[in-house]
């Protein structure tokens, strides 16, 4: 993908490119896949049925192909999709990476690429920005004009600078969100799940999911995390200072004396997560920033080919 540090996307008009390489990169790769004939039907066309008129046919595709798909055109709207975005200070972790982004800005640009795939098949999306409090949320609409808004707030979201103590209350948040929203929506969570208080806040995250899922909404968990530095925690065998990037408290370790504990701790907390979403019947995606974007993005592809 030709762009890939977040410093040069500067403007929506960037911002969509990069989201349509991202959508166009996955159907491409489709057809290389076991998914062979979803791309198709995720580029809203169906299979030509003998006897029909010959007027629909996409006869560029038929070209490609060497077979016969019929345009959609219809206006109804198939799906609403809330996409909930945390923007608290520990999403400005950057990766290590020369050109990499931060877990917000990789997040906003998965966030523009699902946005590009909605209007593009005329269905309903919304967004919900949020940190220690629900900051701007927007009803589930299918206009060209509210889904311009969407991509402007998430091209700010890309400019932002990092904010220390700008904390997470992501539990009630979630809590508000599955009563804003209509019900039986999909609804997109990306967070790194940092609740401050694990011991104290873990519980009631759950809490806040379940209620989602009591809503009857469908979601997927989006787990964004930097896995080398806050999974693996490589880091060199020195004393080093860390800040923590919500509280602005900082620590000195030895970190080759604390890299095992961290890791097991780090594992269990992630495995807590994803056992409680399947629990609920909700898929759980870890995303590590530093991989491809249709790579993190594929269970929201199948799962928006399942719900046609």
């Amino acid at each position: 993908m030709s762009i890939r540090h977040p410093n040069q996307i500067t403007g929506i008009e960037n911002l969509e490119l990069l989201a349509r390489q991202v959508v166009e990169g996955f159907i491409i790769g489709l057809h290389k896949s076991p998914y062979h004939g979803f791309s198709v039907e995720f580029a809203e066309h169906r299979l030509y049925n003998p006897g029909e008129s010959l007027k629909g046919i996409d006869w560029k595709v038929f070209a490609r192909t060497d077979k016969l798909f019929v345009k959609k055109f219809e206006e109804e709207t198939n799906l609403r999709c809330q996409i909930v975005l945390d923007h608290s200070s520990s999403m400005h972790l950057r990766s290590r990476q020369a050109s990499g982004f931060s877990k917000l800005g990789y997040s906003a640009v998965c966030a523009a690429a699902i946005l590009h795939l909605l209007k593009k098949q005329r269905d309903a999306a919304g967004l919900s920005l949020f940190s220690d409090k629900l900051e701007w949320h927007s009803e589930c609409r299918t206009s060209g004009r509210h889904f311009q808004l969407l991509m402007s707030k998430l091209e700010n979201l890309m400019s932002e600078q990092t904010s220390l103590k700008h904390g997470t209350d992501i539990a009630t948040v979630i809590h508000q969100i599955a009563e804003a929203v209509h019900r039986r929506s999909l609804v997109l969570i990306f967070s790194d799940m940092f609740t401050g208080r694990p011991e104290s806040e873990t519980l009631a995250l759950f809490q806040a999911l379940q209620h989602l899922k009591h809503n009857k909404h469908e979601v997927i968990v989006f787990h964004v995390t930097d896995r080398e530095q806050e999974q693996e925690f490589s880091y060199e065998n020195r004393p080093m200072e860390f800040i923590d990037l919500e509280t602005g408290e900082k620590i000195k370790l030895q970190t080759a004396e604390v890299q095992e504990a961290f890791r097991r701790q780090s594992s269990k907390y992630l495995r807590e997560i994803e056992l409680r979403c399947l629990q609920y019947k909700m898929d759980f995606v870890p995303i590590d920033i530093n991989s491809p974007f249709q790579q993190a993005l594929m269970p929201f592809f199948l799962k928006r080919s399942g719900m046609r």
